[in-house]
């Protein structure tokens, strides 16, 4: 009976231990700018120009929320940032963020998720943060 109850014991703390921590300010400010990143390879596809010296400060989350895609927890953050661009002067603009950020099973990596629409359905782009 008394090992009984210490296995039991021994699970519930091990579960609690393995609970989903929330995504770190650095770790959404590292987000935000993979996804500038990702955002920034395509717009230089396209224009044939590559942008330089891009710096994010001041990130505030407003809102964080856990929910599921693909019967996975996933944290959803917003917030908002400052951008700063280095052009031929240097330009900084505040911006809005909508990130999703998936804990690995093994917690000690991050993905940042992005939805892509194709045709009637949602699929998701997976990025591994550094």
């Amino acid at each position: 009976m008394v090992r009984w109850l210490m296995a039991i014991a021994l699970f519930v703390l091990l579960t609690a231990c393995s609970g989903e921590v929330e995504p770190s300010n650095k770790l959404v400010q590292q987000a935000i700018a993979l996804q500038l990143e990702q955002t920034q390879q395509q717009l230089s596809q396209q224009l044939g120009v590559h942008l330089q010296g891009i710096e994010i400060r001041h990130v505030t989350v407003t809102q964080r929320e856990l929910v599921e895609i693909q019967s996975l927890p996933v944290s959803h953050v917003r917030g908002t940032y400052d951008l700063t661009l280095k052009l031929p002067r240097k330009v900084t603009q505040h911006n809005s963020f909508d990130v999703y950020l998936q804990r690995q099973q093994e917690g000690k990596t991050w993905r940042l998720l992005i939805p892509q629409a194709e045709k009637d359905k949602l699929t998701w782009l997976s990025y591994l943060i550094r």
